[in-house]
């Protein structure tokens, strides 16, 4: 009768054969990222595809974390790994324990991902860039304490400019945990305030020779740094991330000491031309101020300057008169209208009528009478005349015709 079998232990059974197979147990696979994700345990699930097949793919944190780039769905891969049998699914997936691009290094790629990222961010905008200080008095270098870079860069420097200052800080320049060495030695300058100005300085070499000069976390370093920094990693043609990142790049080490400072003798040349000129420029600008006090003297206002007052002040009299002379016949012909209205008014003056033989009767109330229906018999009434009143008492009322 033929053995039956559970379910897991024909699994276990296929998972054995594949552990047995020499290709399955050390596999080399091509094929496109999809569905990538990083869990937070740090393992990374994905599938692997072309065109006609997928298989699922798990990269343990243990092989991931030495990876250069970051993987991501559309790019195409060739990995290294086994192949096994997820028990729990039933389903076999590929056990990637080393990843490159397929086609493009993975430094390179690496290093676009980053520089893509980070110039989203901003850290290599024009408006976060600090002004290199002019003559810096103390000048703190980021390099090797060996070699031809730090050589050629106290050569430079003391050479244009013998009083600077110059403050060295050993750090690696390449080979695991230089950039983080790099960055330490950085940040330790700004909080000790140890210098004006900080170059960072490695000479040539490959990309992966140079490598630490593209990490993250160096490329932050710069960017927060409150001393001004200058990159010069490399040959003119080689780039880095802290030249993207840095206040000034310069193409090589010693072109960095040229920048950092000015040549001393040239620079006294130029404070000597400066000097000359500003004297010529004050004994003109003398001469010209003496000319001008010359032909303010000769002119009749300071020769003579009570000419101009007297002359006011005959305007005045002058301006005064003639106010004097319009008032007078303003009063003057004020005069005469008012004598001819007064001479109106006199002859209208009801006590000059009186005068004549007239008189006015008021009725008790002091209103004038000008009718026979005003007053009834036994009336008080008022008669003015000329010379004064009399109160009369009214006998009869006779009305006329």
């Amino acid at each position: 009768m033929q053995q039956k079998l559970t379910v897991s232990q024909l699994t276990k059974y296929i998972k054995q054969l594949f552990s047995y197979d020499n290709l399955l147990s050390n596999v080399c696979v091509t094929g496109e990222i999809s569905n990538f994700k990083l869990h937070s345990s740090g393992h990374m699930y994905f599938t692997l595809k072309d065109e006609h097949s997928v298989i699922k793919c798990v990269m343990f944190k243990t092989y991931n974390r030495r990876l250069r780039f970051k993987p991501e769905d559309g790019l195409k891969v060739i990995i290294r790994g086994y192949v096994s049998i997820y028990e729990a699914g039933g389903s076999y997936q590929l056990y990637p324990e080393y990843m490159e691009p397929d086609g493009l290094g993975d430094l390179y790629l690496a290093f676009e991902q980053l520089k893509q990222k980070l110039e989203r961010e901003g850290l290599f905008s024009a408006e976060y860039k600090k002004r290199i200080p002019f003559l810096p008095a103390r000048i703190g270098v980021i390099t090797s304490p060996t070699g031809a870079v730090i050589r050629d860069i106290m050569n430079v420097l003391f050479r244009r400019f013998p009083n600077v200052v110059l403050k060295i800080f050993p750090v690696m320049v390449q080979g695991e945990g230089a950039g983080k060495q790099i960055s330490r030695a950085l940040d330790m300058i700004n909080k000790a305030r140890a210098a004006d100005v900080i170059i960072l300085a490695r000479g040539g070499g490959s990309l992966e020779e140079l490598w630490p000069f593209n990490e993250e976390i160096l490329a932050r370093s710069i960017f927060k740094s409150e001393i001004p920094v200058i990159s010069a990693v490399g040959h003119e043609t080689d780039f880095s991330i802290s030249d993207f990142v840095a206040d000034l790049r310069a193409p090589t080490p010693s072109a960095a000491a040229e920048l950092v400072v000015p040549e001393k003798d040239a620079l006294k040349r130029h404070i000597m031309d400066a000097r000359i000129r500003l004297k010529r420029a004050l004994a003109g600008k003398i001469q010209r101020e003496k000319q001008f006090l010359a032909q303010l003297s000769k002119s009749p206002s300071l020769r003579h300057p009570l000419d101009k007052i007297n002359q006011l002040r005959i305007d005045l009299e002058q301006l005064n008169k003639r106010i004097e002379n319009a008032m007078e016949r303003k009063l003057e012909s004020a005069a005469s209208r008012f004598s001819v209205a007064f001479g109106k008014m006199d002859a209208l003056n009801p006590l000059n009528v009186l005068s004549r033989g007239y008189s006015i009767a008021r009725s008790s109330g002091k209103k004038i009478i000008k009718s026979v229906s005003d007053v009834k018999k036994d009336d008080m009434i008022e008669i003015t005349i000329t010379d004064g009143s009399l109160m009369c008492s009214v006998t009869d009322v006779m009305p006329g015709t």
